[in-house]
């Protein structure tokens, strides 16, 4: 990774602040550009008689350019400098959103959602490597404030949208949102380069990631972010059908709302923890947390006691991925980019995999069966802490 270093500790400082400035302030737009899309997904329907077959190809349109070009982004680290490339992935995310509110057609607004995943993937791929950098010392603190950064804009995104559409058109939320990275932008290119403790990541060649990809603390990592992203993908796609006739009915769409609301406090929780327990410890105790909040859900609750349940698998599941993923940096820091890359890969497999076995179960057994069985990932996210207990150990105190 290329990097300045600055002589001057009141500079490093200020520097070190504005550039997490960069960094959440781009996560947090970056989070409100990917959820607005399915609130348009109706008014696409709308205005261009859209099939329903056709519409299902809106979220593969965003993960696919999404995927490459993270897993690329990775593989590149240490080679391009650093800077370059979050300017390329900021401003190319602001473009293409803007650009999206052009749509004249719904195949113009696939190419542009593609664009979009592609230059998230550059600017994904890069801001949280950069932010792992800039705090070594308490990664895992600033996992979470990254990913609660991130719950921000996916909460305010599907408000901005129905702010567009009280106006009277849903491409004023692309025009707005697509403007709101011009300041992160200038500011990008008015900042010094980042100075970074150590020197950043080293340029990856075939043994390194062979080593990197044998270290039991990765193995971890990509363990216990598949199963919680799988239970987050189920959420997010099946929890409204369960809620339908569970819950008062005008709670039912408010169900997932109650869900990523506590994100943000859950992950900011989880990164005030970080700096109290070790690594372990913390992801057992969410583990458990989540797996007694979904057994209470699913199996126990009625009413309005299922939106107290929901609120705490979200409060605790939130906080599995930053802290999974510090724990792994930590065991390769000067690798921390294609970690990174791979834990954002194996996330996307999680949250499209799992909804999509869930759905043959619904079709066979009902929706009641399919979220009950979301306590296997659970038990088996439990057995793996304890597992990296004894064998690895209980990870750096962050």
């Amino acid at each position: 990774m290329e990097h300045a270093r600055d002589t001057s500790a009141t500079s490093t400082l200020d520097t070190r602040r504005w550039w997490t400035i960069v960094i959440f302030a781009y996560v947090a737009l970056e989070g409100a550009s990917l959820q607005m899309r399915g609130s348009v997904v109706p008014v696409l329907r709308d205005s261009f008689g859209t099939p329903d077959w056709l519409l299902g190809l809106v979220a593969p349109a965003g993960t696919i350019g999404f995927l490459v070009f993270v897993a690329l982004t990775g593989v590149v680290a240490g080679r391009v400098d650093t800077r370059r490339l979050i300017l390329l992935g900021i401003a190319g995310t602001g473009v293409s959103v803007f650009i999206i509110g052009f749509t004249p057609s719904f195949a113009f607004f696939l190419a542009a959602l593609f664009l979009r995943g592609t230059f998230g993937g550059v600017g994904r791929g890069t801001d949280r490597p950069l932010l792992s950098h800039l705090h070594s010392e308490d990664r895992g603190k600033w996992f979470s404030y990254y990913d609660a950064m991130w719950a921000v804009g996916a909460t305010i995104g599907p408000l901005i949208v129905t702010a567009a559409l009280w106006l009277g058109d849903w491409r004023f939320a692309y025009y707005t949102l697509g403007a709101a990275f011009l300041p992160v932008v200038l500011l990008v290119v008015w900042l010094p380069t980042p100075t970074i403790e150590g020197d950043g990541d080293d340029p990856l060649t075939l043994d390194e990631i062979k080593r990197v990809g044998r270290r039991p603390e990765v193995l971890v990592m990509i363990a216990g972010i598949l199963m919680t992203t799988g239970v987050e993908g189920a959420l997010f796609t099946w929890l409204t059908t369960f809620a339908e006739g569970r819950v008062p009915a005008s709670f039912v769409t408010a169900s997932l709302s109650v869900l990523l609301v506590a994100y943000i406090p859950g992950r900011f929780v989880a990164g005030v923890l970080s700096e109290r327990l070790d690594t372990v410890t913390l992801i057992s105790g969410l583990a458990l947390l989540c797996l007694l909040s979904t057994v209470y859900t699913f199996f126990v609750a009625t009413g309005v006691g299922i939106l107290v349940g929901l609120f705490g698998i979200g409060f605790s599941l939130s906080g599995q991925f930053p802290t999974l993923l510090a724990y792994s940096t930590e065991a390769a820091p000067q690798h921390s980019a294609p970690i990174n890359s791979l834990s954002l890969v194996v996330s996307t497999l999680g949250i499209a995999g799992v909804p999509a076995i869930l759905g043959f179960v619904i079709s066979d057994a009902g929706i009641e069966l399919a979220m009950q069985l979301l306590v296997v990932p659970l038990v088996a996210l439990v057995g793996v802490s304890v597992i990296a207990w004894i064998r690895i150990g209980t990870g750096v105190n962050q």
